[in-house]
């Protein structure tokens, strides 16, 4: 069976020497922390018609994300890739604005996305509180709108209801919920669910199959089949994309294995549901002009 074209939607690049990357330097990142490059990726995707790659924030020191975005730029500008950017920017920073419309100047920049991982497990915190129900982060999640960007979320189950909450208030901006919003069986899932229903149920979300390894480590695809036929049926196959979260999901798996999987998963689909998962979604969803 033919593979179709394959837009990654969720890539991470790095280099150690230009920019600072703080997570990189936590003891257990240490297998991934080095240098990650375009090469590197499309060596390790080599199998996988790769055409195309949205590249969101990988974790660069806060002071960084402006350098961060016309980094890639000038990688892309040399190698192809990634096709489109996602950028760092605070939600809740006091001159979201200037940072916004700076961004959205840029080449290449289609959404931003702001980490904002709360968890009633205080080890599990980005932040001590949950920012979607913060009135500044909502402020600047409602500007987006304004800069023609969308938002890439990051989070746990817990916050899916603050999301669901800031997306109704401002339908006008699309919502993209990284890592299948991070449903982890042994915390339950009946937050996630509820959250889940709520976002699929407003056409202005649509979500990542990825981050299988944050979802059950060690990577296990019999744990993860059942959550990806849920978010499925609940999204559709045409606001799913597909995408690798590499470098740093190679902590759980290497690519080949990871995205094998995902291939197994979606063996019930058509071709065209197949194809729509695997890169004609993000090319549409990104705004990346592919002629897929």
């Amino acid at each position: 069976m033919a593979r179709p074209p394959f837009v990654d939607a969720h890539l991470h690049l790095w280099d150690r020497d230009r920019l600072r990357y703080p997570w990189l330097d936590e003891p257990d990142k240490a297998s991934i922390a080095g240098t990650y490059t375009v090469a590197d990726h499309r060596a390790a995707a080599a199998e996988w018609n790769l055409v195309g790659a949205v590249h969101v924030d990988a974790g660069a020191h806060p002071d960084d994300g402006e350098r961060e975005t016309d980094w890639l730029n000038d990688v892309a500008d040399a190698t192809g890739l990634p096709t489109a950017i996602v950028a760092r920017v605070e939600l809740d920073a006091p001159d979201v604005e200037g940072l916004l419309e700076r961004q959205a100047a840029r080449p290449r920049v289609r959404g931003v996305r702001h980490l904002v991982n709360w968890h009633p497990d205080a080890s599990r915190q980005a932040y001590p509180r949950d920012l979607t129900v913060d009135p500044a982060w909502r402020r600047g999640f409602g500007l987006l709108a304004r800069h023609g960007l969308r938002y890439d979320f990051h989070g746990f189950p817990p916050q899916l209801a603050g999301l669901a909450e800031a997306a109704a208030l401002h339908p006008d901006v699309p919502v993209i919920v990284n890592h299948l919003g991070l449903p982890i069986p042994a915390d339950g899932l009946e937050q996630w669910r509820a959250g889940l229903a709520a976002l699929a149920a407003m056409p202005q979300v649509s979500i990542k199959l990825s981050g299988a390894g944050f979802v059950h480590a060690p990577f296990d695809v019999a744990a993860f089949a059942p959550i990806v036929d849920e978010v499925i049926d609940r999204f559709g196959t045409r606001r799913v994309m597909i995408a690798s979260n590499f470098p740093t999901d190679r902590l759980f798996a290497p690519l080949d294995v990871t995205l094998t999987a995902y291939e197994a998963l979606l063996t019930g689909l058509s071709d065209d549901e197949r194809a729509a998962l695997w890169g004609r979604n993000a090319n549409r969803l990104y705004r990346l002009d592919l002629d897929l």
